[in-house]
């Protein structure tokens, strides 16, 4: 039977796992988030969702706790607007610059994922475009305060209070969101597991 890790302290992707029903646990480890000039946004993605992946794989394995029915699927998701990206906020202050950078015009969340299972790995990453409606300072101010915006990339959270900011997505809500369920069930086929089969084990 395959055990599956999740390499990621997201809230929202474990809830999108358990959504799917796939059994797993929270694995953690630390991995490097630095990223050089001239990388494309899927690049980025990839890179920061294998290094987390990997980082877990070598952690379970001096655990003693790593074999070749053991999966570990990691995320990275990446907010760009203009082409540059747009990190978590360093605070109050920083998350409201950003989401009056955001207001009214159209910008680009990358997902990148990566799934281990054995010694086999695979990535791969899903774009999508989210178009913010024209909203003022005052009411950036007010979904600041909610705190809902101070631990995630752009400064927003699509599946909560910050849906009321956007105009219209184009592209996969769930990607959006941290964690794209088509993408996990085709890396899970391309590595050989059936998502139909490890929900029904």
């Amino acid at each position: 039977m395959k055990t599956l890790y999740l390499a990621s302290a997201s809230p929202r992707r474990s809830e999108i796992l358990t959504r799917m029903q796939l059994p797993h646990t929270v694995y953690t480890a630390p991995a490097d988030e630095t990223l050089g000039e001239g990388i494309t946004m899927e690049n980025a993605g990839e890179i920061l969702a294998a290094r987390k992946a990997l980082a877990a794989k070598q952690a379970l394995l001096a655990e003693g706790r790593f074999d070749e029915d053991t999966m570990i699927l990691a995320a990275d998701t990446l907010v760009y607007l203009d082409g540059k990206p747009l990190g978590k906020p360093k605070d109050a202050a920083d998350a409201k610059r950003m989401l009056l950078l955001l207001s009214g015009k159209t910008h680009f969340v990358c997902t990148g994922t990566c799934l281990v299972s054995g010694g086999r790995s695979i990535s791969a990453a899903e774009v999508s475009a989210v178009v913010m409606r024209a909203f003022s300072e005052e009411e950036a101010e007010a979904y600041v305060a909610t705190g809902e915006p101070l631990d995630k990339a752009g400064a927003y959270g699509i599946q909560g209070i910050g849906s009321v900011l956007i105009d219209r997505i184009e592209g996969d809500f769930f990607s959006i969101m941290g964690l794209s369920p088509k993408t996990v069930s085709r890396l899970l086929g391309v590595l050989g597991t059936d998502y139909f089969d490890m929900i029904k084990s």
